[in-house]
């Protein structure tokens, strides 16, 4: 790993690492902020999965998380969206390709070659962050949009992994939006079957574990009725008794400024579960 960045940050340290990910086959970056800590502490940590067109700087530049990471004393890791890179399949749409990795593993070329995303954010990075970092073994996860999707979607797939989940305006069931449907078709194939264990509103069928779920979601989003739609997510969730908190907030839209205002009742919702 090479540190590419690093500044104190309420008494903590926020950076940014570059390492050669295995899973994927290509340079990525995380970014990583760490509470002030005493001597051969450990810390739990909570992941954050950002949406359509980011890299790990949305969150730690525009967030303002790190004062609420340090209040609770937790680590927050933040990577980028996508692999990237000039060998990497891309696609001149903003919402496909780099920058757009759906945290999935694809099946369908070229995208196989570099877009599995889902094992690089459950797997290969925490490894990596548990290894290098003074983390214990207690993790969460979090999101925003496409990320909100990415967080509900690991969670579920992974249990006993994550303690909490949580997300702010995620897509809840890209199935059903177009977002979904051309970033599916493109990186699983035609064959909607595929697409099912990708699906966090599908895959509440068969979930193994009840972790406490919390979703805000702005009412002045421009994307809440086509590529959003949480009322599929909740329904399916009171349906098979899966533990869902839904907030909806009056005059908020998609942006940072309605995580902002939002992100430490979520990191303190995460702290709960890690601390119990």
């Amino acid at each position: 790993m090479k540190r590419i960045e690093r500044h104190t940050c309420w008494d903590g340290s926020q950076s940014v690492w570059r390492h050669a990910s295995t899973t994927l086959g290509c340079d990525m970056n995380f970014a990583i902020f760490v509470p002030a800590h005493e001597d051969g502490e450990r810390l739990p940590v909570i992941y954050w999965l950002s949406g359509l067109t980011a890299n790990e700087q949305n969150f730690i530049t525009k967030a303002g998380a790190q004062r609420y990471a340090a209040e609770h004393k937790v680590i927050l890791v933040a990577p980028d969206t996508s692999p990237r890179g000039d060998g990497v399949a891309n696609d001149p749409a903003y919402d496909l390709g780099q920058g757009a990795g759906f945290y999935l593993n694809a099946t369908q070329p070229p995208w196989s070659a570099h877009f599995r995303m889902q094992d690089y954010v459950a797997m290969e990075l925490p490894d990596l962050i548990e290894a290098h970092f003074p983390t214990n073994d207690r993790r969460s996860i979090m999101g925003h949009s496409m990320g909100g999707h990415g967080a509900l979607v690991t969670a579920l797939r992974n249990p006993g992994r994550y303690l909490a989940v949580s997300a702010f305006a995620p897509i809840v069931a890209p199935s059903q939006v177009p977002w979904g449907e051309k970033a599916f078709t493109a990186y699983l194939g035609a064959n909607r079957s595929a697409w099912a264990e990708w699906d966090a509103t599908a895959l509440l069928a068969s979930a193994s574990e009840r972790l406490p779920i919390l979703i805000d979601q702005g009412d002045e989003d421009e994307y809440l009725d086509t590529q959003l739609r949480p009322w599929l997510f909740t329904k399916e969730a009171e349906h098979f008794g899966h533990p869902v908190r839904l907030r909806r907030h009056p005059g908020y839209d998609h942006s940072y400024y309605f995580v902002a205002s939002f992100i430490d009742e979520h990191i303190a919702h995460h702290a709960r579960a890690l601390r119990a």
